[in-house]
Formats: structure tokens, C-alpha cells, sequence
């Protein structure tokens, strides 16, 4: 089956849904080269949504434009149907949009607890006289990773004691806790071993099951066709395609990533599996 036209179907669709983060005719401009041109994103509660594409198609410049870190040349974003405007991450922050980067972004030498609430720490004290308060943060991480499943031997390791999955984890588990309402996530399998890989994507459908939408970027589709509900293509920096996963077979999306929204005669060795 082939989806040759962009598609909003979804398993949370409906006329009276409104997407929890939309982008209109969204471009980005980093001087004369173009990032993005005119594209479209609906995002719907409880979905989680496969952004895929080739290298430079513009998957990365639009994450980074739906979670604040670039604000858009052109174009309109949308929170829960109300129009806003980002100047930097924390004003997405604030709306409930978190980034979980491919660096991850943890601080080695920090523990568990620390990386969930760094800049974030829960305090006490009198008025101005605020201490981080370690007692509490280390029992609300604990309670926060026991509700996202994630299982570590004490909130008080370091994180460079983790193993590669444990570490993706944390940093969902910092995204998370402060009333998330979107996590986009960046290749989080894409280092991490097969044992692994199963675990971390299992972790997403909880954080679906629990009222928070995910925007995935992978270039595995094992990936995408396990954990999404739908899935867009961008193509040299517009969108190409989409489609709801259960409409669409896994040739399909190889040619799109390609250019193809035939779905024949592309080489299966192109997915890169």
C-alpha cells in the first residue's frame, strides 16, 4: 500500500481533537540555505509520531524550531490550538516541550538525581534563604523513576556508571518531570545495543500511555514501525509524505526517505537496519 498524498489520519484524530503542538507553514533560514520550507506538523494527544528523512532533509531544524532553540524564519506554531512564539528553549519548557538530544546532555560526574533536577532543584529554607533541599530530590526522582519504570540500583549513582540505555532513560526521566506534555526525541537508540534498544522504546509507550506525546526521530525502522502510530517524511527540507503506520508497508517509508513516493523498485539495502 502507498500513501502518495500527506495524511492527518490518526488513532487520536477527530474533528473535535486539537493537536497538542502544530506548525503551519514553518520555515528556517540560516542565511542562504535554507532548512525549511513551508512545512506542516500536527501532533495529537496521546500519539507518538516517526519523523524520518535522509541526512539534511530537515528533520533536526525543525525539532530544534518545535522545542525553541531556533526560532522559525516563517511561519506559525500552535499549542493546544493557541498561537506561540519561542525566542529560546525554556519558552517551550514552559508549554510542556522538552528535547531529548542524541548527546543526551547528562553530566557524567552527577548523580542520578541531580542530572533529573539540575537548575531545577527542589529547595528549602525562608524567603530569599533558599538550600537545595538533596533529601527531597532524591525521593522524587526515585518516585518519578518508579513511575516511569525505569529501574536503577540508587538515584545516587553517577551517571557514568550507567550503561548506555540507563543513560537515554535519565534523560527522559529529566524531560518528564516537570508536567511534559511533548517529548521530541533525537535517534535515542542509535548508540545504544540491541538488548537495550527494546527497552528504551518500550519507555515510549509508556510515556504515551501516561497522556504524553512523542515526536521520534530515527533512521531505524524496526524502530518506527514498533513504537509509532504514524509517521512524516521530510524531503530536502519539505514534507514529502505521511501516513498512519497501519496503512502503509515498510517499502513505502524507504522511499520516501529516498524521494520515492512510488514505493517500488528502491534498493532494501537502503534500509539502514
Amino acid at each position: 500500500m502507498t500513501a502518495q498524498s500527506v495524511s492527518e489520519s490518526s488513532p487520536a484524530t477527530s474533528e473535535s481533537v486539537t493537536p497538542v503542538i502544530e506548525a503551519r507553514q514553518v520555515s528556517k533560514h540560516f542565511g542562504h540555505v535554507i532548512a525549511l520550507r513551508g512545512v506542516d506538523l500536527k501532533l495529537w494527544p496521546n500519539e507518538v509520531l516517526g519523523v524520518v528523512g535522509d541526512n539534511g532533509a530537515g528533520k533536526s531544524a525543525l525539532m530544534k524550531v518545535l522545542s525553541g532553540v531556533h526560532p522559525a524564519s516563517a511561519g506559525e506554531m500552535l499549542i493546544d490550538g493557541t498561537p506561540v512564539r519561542f525566542s529560546n528553549p525554556g519558552d517551550a519548557r514552559r508549554m510542556g516541550i522538552e528535547m531529548v538530544y542524541q548527546d543526551l546532555a547528562l553530566a557524567g560526574n552527577m548523580r542520578i538525581d541531580e542530572n533529573i533536577y539540575l537548575g531545577r532543584e527542589h529547595t528549602r529554607g525562608i524567603g530569599p534563604f533558599q538550600l537545595v533541599d538533596h533529601k527531597a530530590n532524591q525521593v522524587r526522582a526515585m518516585e518519578h523513576l518508579d513511575k516511569l519504570r525505569i529501574h536503577v540500583k540508587s538515584v545516587s549513582q553517577r551517571v557514568e556508571e550507567l550503561s548506555g540505555g540507563q543513560r537515554q532513560a535519565v534523560a527522559v526521566a529529566r524531560a518528564t518531570a516537570f508536567k511534559a506534555k511533548v517529548v521530541i526525541m533525537d535517534e535515542p537508540t542509535a548508540a545504544l545495543a540491541v538488548k537495550e534498544v527494546g527497552k528504551v522504546l518500550d519507555m515510549i509507550k509508556d510515556l504515551r500511555d501516561q497522556g504524553i506525546s512523542v515526536i521520534l526521530i530515527s533512521h531505524r525502522l524496526d524502530d518506527v514501525f514498533y513504537v509509532c502510530d504514524r509517521v512524516m517524511a521530510l524531503f530536502h527540507g519539505r514534507n514529502f509524505a505521511e501516513a498512519p503506520l497501519d496503512q502503509i508497508e515498510r517499502n513505502d517509508v524507504v522511499g520516501w526517505i529516498m524521494g520515492n513516493k512510488s514505493g517500488q523498485d528502491v534498493d532494501p539495502t537502503l534500509d539502514r537496519n
